[in-house]
């Protein structure tokens, strides 16, 4: 039977594999109850318990006997119902290890019990087991290949035909699922799970939707695999030191308090934290030039996760001796969406991050002696009235500043002549003020243009560079498609040339917070744009286009406006044309404007003014894929460091380039159930 002999091809070389990396090797029924060298005493054993108590005796040779047993029966709990709270908490067993409380001498005495050693991959008991048969209620299932490290199965192997034209990845997926749901004791303690028909392979864990498994693109980080299989994902993350990390250090569970999603590194994150952790401790050391480097990430590709791993693994490292950590941005709402990743993942961090409110509050988190992730925006860091330079607020050389979106007009060091001809020094010099021996770190979404040599000047060189096209390519991202749908301006010729360089600093800003002679050209080019007659042709193509787009794919759209006033008088005029998608209730209707106001704004805005937690339920509804609120009107908000996977088209009526734009398309990229591509519909004339 070909069908049979290539499936257990694919094994047999999995195994040889594991046998290289320094892996025992057994069949599953050998190790059976009923086997030639039981070690279950019966299938529905999952733990093979006389190589965990062997290993807690070695890995703890001065705990107590006492402290030996019930770390074993502290193991052997079944954990909680949902099999997603079961596996964070035996995770944590796993990583920090299992804390005991015995008698000794009449007296109470806490214990720590380690499962793992993480730092000599050398001390633990490596076994892989082929065709491993677990039998749970009704059931009795046998994955491929069950990864065991000291005892305790970490991975399941999932390996279809490649010669069988219905034995697909999604096949093995739908398995990987089946036994969840069958055999979860099984799971309980699992930390990854792989698909592959040997050639293609993805990565992913217990709760990973079919579409985020990941192939491995890299064995040693350096060099890329041009077609990357089951071989490459087995050297790439099973090598043992590898391995260990990826489960002590790259694996985070999201709580937002209603759901929790756990989600493992990809090639791409795994590797770059690896290097920036390098660069970052050698900057940081005595003679370093305090420059951690830049990494230059595509938005989509998961960033965000990027920097937590990154922090964590900063934090856990000794030579950093507990460090602290600044999370910089350069928005009120990067910084609330950055921080919302860092609380729901704090896990990772073994601590909860804290949020600056105001300067005051910046000046204390920072004075501490170690410890603490602590998140600003980088406008916190500009002198009181009176001061000539910011305050030194600590000198100590273990502090790491990772600024998010590090582009020349935030962070140079430059100083220029300001409206009051007074001098104005760059927000880098005031940080350097502040933190004269810390070290920077970059993240970017887009690549630093040339003229950003101050970025350089502040982080030093590229550290990892993981582009458009190579995130397209590996799944991480989907390609982006544009459309031009031009809507002319009413403008003699002299005045269209208004749209140019000088705009830049504008749309990278808030309009409102402007006041010099580029607001006035602002204002008067948003006039010609925002014309009742103009925004009724915008307002009717938009209608017809989404309409069209909706009927060849469900999901989400947004549309980005010059002004608060463009999207108020664009929302009456799609209201006019589809009244169906207005309604007053926030958690009803197809149609709303996100943006901020006071209560001294005009009072036909005041119905689309919301306090933060009314836009942050919109932006939950926004996300959600069921939820009939579909189209949103912007200005600025939401444009950087949104996420929502089923949003396939970016309307775009406002002068927008360079790093802005950028970041605004890549709202479109995220990969989301079968969607195909982003779109930008471009009314304005931005390529």
């Amino acid at each position: 039977n070909v069908n049979a002999f290539t499936e257990n091809t694919v094994e047999e070389a999995a195994l040889e594999w594991f046998t290289a990396l320094g892996y025992q090797v057994l069949p599953g029924p050998e190790i059976a109850h009923d086997g030639k060298s039981p070690e279950r005493s019966t299938y529905r054993d999952v733990l093979l318990a006389e190589r965990l108590r062997s290993a807690i005796v070695r890995l703890n040779p001065f705990a107590s006997p006492e402290a030996w047993r019930e770390s074993e029966r502290i193991v052997n709990l079944p954990g909680e119902a949902l099999l997603v709270r079961a596996n964070r908490s035996f995770h944590k067993l796993l990583v920090d290890g299992v804390a005991v409380e015995t008698i000794q001498q009449g007296e109470p005495r806490g214990e720590l019990i380690r499962l793992i050693d993480f730092d000599d991959p050398s001390n633990n008991d490596w076994l892989a087991v082929n065709q491993f048969t677990v039998a749970e209620g009704y059931y009795e299932r046998r994955p491929d290949i069950v990864v065991f490290v000291n005892g305790i199965p970490l991975a399941v192997i999932e390996l279809k035909n490649l010669g069988d034209a219905n034995a697909t990845l999604t096949h093995a997926w739908n398995q990987l699922q089946t036994y969840q749901q069958q055999i979860p004791a099984l799971f309980r303690s699992n930390a990854l799970l792989v698909i592959s028909d040997g050639r293609d392979t993805g990565l992913g864990c217990i709760t990973t939707p079919k579409e985020r498994f990941a192939a491995w693109k890299t064995i040693d980080g350096d060099t890329l695999v041009p077609s990357p299989d089951l071989s490459t994902l087995i050297k790439g993350v099973f090598d043992q030191q590898r391995f260990l990390d990826l489960i002590r250090n790259f694996i985070v569970f999201e709580d937002d308090g209603v759901n929790i999603r756990k989600k493992v590194a990809q090639y791409h994150q795994f590797h770059a934290v690896r290097k920036a952790l390098t660069t970052s401790v050698r900057a940081a050391s005595s003679g370093g030039d305090r420059k951690g480097g830049v990494l230059w990430h595509t938005q989509g590709s998961g960033k965000s996760l990027t920097m937590l791993f990154f922090a964590g693994k900063l934090i856990r490292d000794p030579r950093m001796a507990n460090p602290t950590i600044l999370m910089l941005t350069d928005r009120l709402d990067l910084d609330d969406q950055l921080f919302g990743t860092f609380s729901m993942g704090s896990d990772v961090l073994r601590q909860q991050p804290a949020q600056a409110e105001n300067r005051e509050q910046l000046r204390e988190l920072l004075k501490v002696n170690a410890g603490g992730v602590v998140f600003s925006t980088i406008q916190k860091f500009f002198p009181e009235k009176g001061e000539e330079r910011f305050p030194v607020l600590s000198d100590r050389r273990n502090i790491i500043v990772m600024a998010d979106e590090a582009h020349r007009s935030h962070y140079g060091f430059d100083a220029r002549v300001g409206d009051t001809g007074a001098f104005v020094r760059g927000f880098a010099s005031h940080l350097r003020d502040a933190l004269p021996n810390a070290t920077f770190v970059a993240f970017t979404g887009t690549p630093l243009e040339l003229e950003d040599r101050d970025t350089r000047l502040v982080f030093g060189d590229y550290i990892d560079i993981y582009d458009v096209q190579r995130a397209v390519n590996d799944g991480a991202t989907v390609p982006i498609y544009y459309e031009s749908r031009l809507i002319k301006l009413d403008l003699p010729e002299a005045q269209a040339k208004i749209v140019d360089e000088e705009f830049e600093e504008i749309t990278e800003g808030q309009e409102d917070t402007q006041r010099d002679r580029l607001a006035s050209k602002w204002t008067q080019l948003e006039a010609v744009v925002g014309t009742p007659k103009r925004l009724a042709m915008v307002a009717a193509d938009l209608v017809q286009h989404i309409e069209q787009r909706q009927e060849a794919i469900a999901g989400k759209v947004m549309i980005v406006t010059m002004s608060r006033r463009i999207a108020v008088d664009l929302y009456d005029q799609l209201v006019a044309l589809r009244p169906e998608w207005a309604d007053d209730d926030d958690d009803a209707g197809a149609l709303k404007v996100i943006m901020t106001g006071s209560a001294s704004d005009k009072l036909e805005w005041q119905p689309h003014i919301r306090n933060k937690d009314r836009r942050d339920r919109l932006a939950t509804n926004f996300k959600n894929p069921e939820h009939p609120f579909r189209i949103a009107i912007v200005r600025d908000m939401w444009l950087t460091g949104f996420d929502a996977p089923s949003l396939h088209t970016i309307y775009i009526d406002k002068p927008m380039r360079g790093h802005g734009l950028m970041q605004a398309i890549a709202r479109v990229n995220r990969v989301f159930r079968d969607k195909p591509g982003g779109l930008v519909v471009d009314y304005i004339g931005i390529a």
